[in-house]
């Protein structure tokens, strides 16, 4: 039939979000406290101001040309590419951390290299040493892909939890 699509014939992603690699990132963290774990993690999305899109968790590459922005509104609804750490706890009194850090070049075209590194990483503690670690798991990762180290972009949030309390930080990938 002449004018129709036959989707044998059609290229995965020519014109999806898989043709397309984000160039920018922002990083951005919330907390939470609520009734229920489902509630917690959505309300520590909305305190991020992440809160009404789809996230796509993906791993931990930081794509290539990529360019460090200010967090920005997003479109509603939308779909967005995140690497993120989290974690949901009904320990009361308990402090729970979240961070996550992107590793940048120092010459992101070395060796016809372009991409740097996401690492991210919950736990129960406070957020400086859950920071720590996810940076030194960063620059271990670095190191093993023989990547130098130009600077290292990072957040990290912490909350004491009352009843049912949450912690979310992620990097936002966006075009």
């Amino acid at each position: 039939m002449k004018g129709k699509k036959n989707a044998a014939n059609e290229v995965f992603g020519k014109n999806g979000i898989t043709a397309s690699i984000p160039d920018k990132f922002f990083l951005v963290a919330g907390h939470s406290e609520g009734s229920t774990k489902l509630n917690v993690f959505d309300k520590s999305l909305v305190d991020a101001e992440i809160g009404n899109t789809n996230i796509m968790k993906m791993s931990s590459i930081l794509p290539p040309a990529y360019e460090k922005i200010r967090p920005l509104k997003l479109p509603l609804g939308s779909l967005v590419p995140m690497a993120y750490a989290s974690k949901v706890s009904t320990q009361t009194d308990e402090i729970i951390s979240a961070a996550v850090v992107c590793a940048v070049l120092v010459n992101p075209r070395q060796n016809g290299l372009i991409n740097g590194l996401i690492m991210e990483y919950s736990a129960a503690g406070h957020k400086e040493e859950i920071e720590k670690i996810v940076r030194g798991m960063a620059e271990e990762g670095m190191r093993f892909r023989k990547y130098k180290i130009k600077e290292i972009h990072s957040i990290a949030i912490q909350h004491k939890v009352v009843n049912v309390g949450a912690v979310y930080a992620a990097v936002v990938l966006w075009w």
